[in-house]
């Protein structure tokens, strides 16, 4: 059911909500608690990210409420005197609570609207740790139920034979009692036609009773099922899908087992219908032959229309993607994708009938008309090779579904991009449909389904953007949108959960608060408090389309380019904690400032994308300390020398922040010589070495303070590779 135009207004907190009572009032007519409601929406959509752009936006909270006010008495006086007294109720608290803060008014009223703007990603539910044990016990329940009708309906079969019999034998005798000429014949047998007649309508009603009841032990079990059916597909199938989804950005997830369970509920649903169904049939085919006078109520038919409704329902949504296809696809590449059809097992088709699933590529556009009509579409936004496979059934797991090992796209028709959006804005889905035969041959029905939204690109260099929108989808697009709309706004804590699976998976690790704070503060660009709160908010453009604040690149683009380096070059180090990473200069010296020759830090460059440096604290030939920065190193560097030998290679770094002497965390990387042991040459290795300045650009006083170092002017900014060392 949509929401009315005041639910936002839910949220707000006594005394304020005094003020607002009178848009809860039954009393008072929807239009004008919508008027109201959509008017207050409207001044404040101007101004929803004020909080998070302060610098942007000079709302006039004073005005607001003046306006506010007018407008509460222009309506009561508009209306009945009722409503005229609620308002003024309201101006009353209004001026009361806010005359001298009206700002106060307008932060909550703001917050609201908000929070009901703001999306928050799903999280990743296993089946495991969700209440499926009611499910088996219902389906169970029903299946008795069932069983119950069935037993009911054959002696109901009984029960008619046995009328039908004796409703012919009593029209038998009123024949023989027209006939006979006899007056004492005809007085006993017109006494006992009577007896008769009074015993077979006793007997009758009982069989209308009986059959009344059992036409609602139908309806009952229709209902029940239903309402089951609603929870497996729409909370647990939709729960998987949302699962399968996280699991693409890192979640962990049982996909295969869950999606067995849910076949397992699904085939049950199909036989407890289709059984439903047969004995509906049964029951509306069970007419009384011999009594064409009387009216069969209630009538079978709507039950029979909902039961074929639900069968049908659940065909059509059991076509699931198991296995998705990439959701970065690079033109031409080959890939494999797995449909599954969860009640295959179940509708009794035949090896030699089994249907062929053909795949297309389509647009969103197309997408969306498909969800607007509820039918697939015959149009295409490219030509996928290698896109039919037929429905196979496996003995082993009892599993009815259609692989396509080898499919590649060969074209993509792009729709015409608008000014504010690129080329990887644009989703693609990949489209499954089959012609199904139900039992029996009764109907064919046109079943389909869709993948989740792909990012086509061309060259790998699209692949960071591209990212950005499939992140953003998973995470954060609602079930049941439209296809492919995602929120342009979602909470920032959210978001840095969901940065935090992509870089470090499931595995455990986790960022911490102090580099979730500094990754927030540098994608808004500005100070945050700590630690961040819930209502802290960014937007699509700040999170992958605007630059940050003095630099040349967004903030997905350097988080992006970081995660990269981590996970090609130093994944196992960073996992175990030995890179802080998410720090700023300014912090990583204060950090330091208190340390001991040779501790030492590492974080991602603030300046270089993807590029990490050190922070050490060196000692000089003064004996001054001084925290120095080492040029970062990319991931052209690292390939040349891996980060741990470097590392083992500076004889200026002894410890890694806070205590850890570095020979316990990092260890050289075995390289093979690539000269051949019967080689006239003799091999060699690189080794790294740090280029000290020298001597320091030292002010008086900063050599006479060295506990309070100073980098500001004194960047180490070289680093150098030597062949010196030798393989004998």
């Amino acid at each position: 059911m949509a929401c009315n135009a005041w639910s936002w207004l839910n949220q707000l907190q006594k005394p304020t909500l005094e003020a607002f009572r009178f848009i809860y009032d039954a009393n008072i007519s929807v239009e004008v608690r919508n008027h109201l409601a959509n008017w207050m929406k409207e001044q404040l959509s101007n101004t929803l990210v004020y909080f998070s752009n302060p610098e942007e936006h000079e709302p006039n909270p004073s005005q607001f409420l003046n306006q506010l006010i007018e407008k509460l008495k222009q309506t009561g006086s508009n209306h009945s005197e009722y409503i005229r007294q609620e308002t003024d109720k309201s101006v009353f608290i209004l001026q009361k609570l806010f005359s001298n803060n009206p700002h106060m008014l307008y932060q909550q009223l703001v917050d609201c609207l908000e929070r009901q703007n703001v999306a928050y990603p799903h999280r990743c539910v296993n089946l495991a740790e969700m209440d499926v044990v009611e499910v088996f016990e219902e389906l169970n329940r029903l299946q008795i139920l069932v069983n119950k009708n069935d037993i009911q309906n054959g002696i109901m079969k009984k029960e008619r034979d046995y009328l039908d019999h004796e409703m012919m034998e009593l029209q038998e005798y009123q024949a023989q009692l027209d006939f006979s000429p006899n007056k004492n014949i005809r007085s006993q047998m017109t006494h006992e036609i009577t007896l008769c007649q009074g015993k077979l309508d006793d007997r009758l009603h009982t069989y209308w009773s009986q059959r009344s009841a059992l036409f609602d032990a139908f309806r009952h079990v229709i209902q029940i099922t239903g309402q089951l059916q609603d929870k497996i597909l729409n909370n647990y199938l939709s729960q998987w899908k949302i699962n399968q989804r996280l699991n693409g950005i890192g979640a962990s997830a049982n996909i295969e087992s869950d999606l067995d369970t849910i076949q397992m509920w699904c085939e049950n649903l199909a036989e407890i219908i289709w059984n439903t169904r047969v004995q509906l049939m049964q029951a509306i085919n069970t007419k009384l032959e011999r009594f064409g006078n009387v009216t069969e109520v209630p009538d079978l038919m709507p039950a029979m229309k909902d039961v074929t409704n639900l069968y049908d329902t659940l065909i059509l949504n059991s076509l699931v993607v198991e296995k998705q296809p990439p959701q970065i696809m690079k033109m031409n590449a080959r890939f494999a994708v797995k449909v599954r059809l969860l009640v295959g097992k179940k509708l009794n088709i035949t090896a030699q009938k089994l249907p062929h699933v053909t795949v297309s590529i389509i647009s969103e556009m197309h997408a969306q008309k498909m969800h607007c009509k509820n039918q697939a579409t015959s149009c295409a936004a490219g030509k996928v090779v290698n896109n039919i496979a037929r429905l196979e059934y496996d003995r082993k797991t009892e599993q009815l579904s259609a692989r396509f090992n080898d499919m590649r796209l060969k074209k993509i028709h792009r729709t015409k991009k608008s000014n504010d959006k690129c080329v990887m804005d644009g989703k693609y889905a990949l489209l499954f449909q089959l012609s199904l035969t139900v039992k029996h041959g009764e109907s064919v029905l046109p079943v389909w389904g869709i993948s989740s939204p792909v990012i086509v690109i061309v060259h790998v260099s699209q692949t960071q953007q591209a990212w950005a929108n499939i992140i953003w989808d998973n995470a954060f697009a609602s079930v049941d949108r439209i296809p492919f709309q995602v929120p342009e706004m979602v909470c920032w804590n959210w978001l840095a959960n969901i940065l935090d699976l992509k870089l470090n998976g499931a595995g455990g690790h986790s960022l911490t608060p102090y580099q979730t704070h500094f990754l927030c503060e540098k994608a808004l660009g500005r100070d945050q408090p700590f630690p961040i709160p819930n209502n802290v908010i960014i937007t699509w453009s700040q999170f992958c389309k605007k630059n940050v604040p003095n630099r040349g690149y967004t903030f997905w683009e350097w988080f992006y380019q970081a995660m990269k380096l981590t996970q090609e070059h130093f994944h196992d180090l960073w996992l175990r904690g030995g890179i802080f990473g998410f720090i700023d200069r300014k912090q990583a010296e204060i950090h330091l400032s208190h340390c001991t020759p040779g501790t030492f830090l590492m974080r991602f460059s603030d300046t270089v994308l993807g590029g990490i440096t050190i922070t050490f604290v060196h000692k000089g030939n003064n004996d001054q300390l001084k925290i120095l920065h080492i040029e970062p190193f990319t991931a052209k560097d690292l390939t040349l020398r891996t980060l741990a030998d470097r590392i083992l290679d500076y004889d200026e770094l002894s410890v890694l922040y806070p205590y850890i002497p570095k020979h316990t965390v990092f260890q050289r990387q075995t390289v093979q010589g690539i000269v051949s042991q019967d080689s006239i040459y003799v091999a060699t290795d690189l080794q790294a070495r740090l280029i000290l300045p020298s001597p320091y650009n030292q002010s008086s006083n900063e050599s006479n303070n060295i506990q309070m170092p100073s980098s500001n002017n004194n960047q180490l900014s070289y680093f150098d590779l030597a062949n010196i060392q030798l393989f004998s």
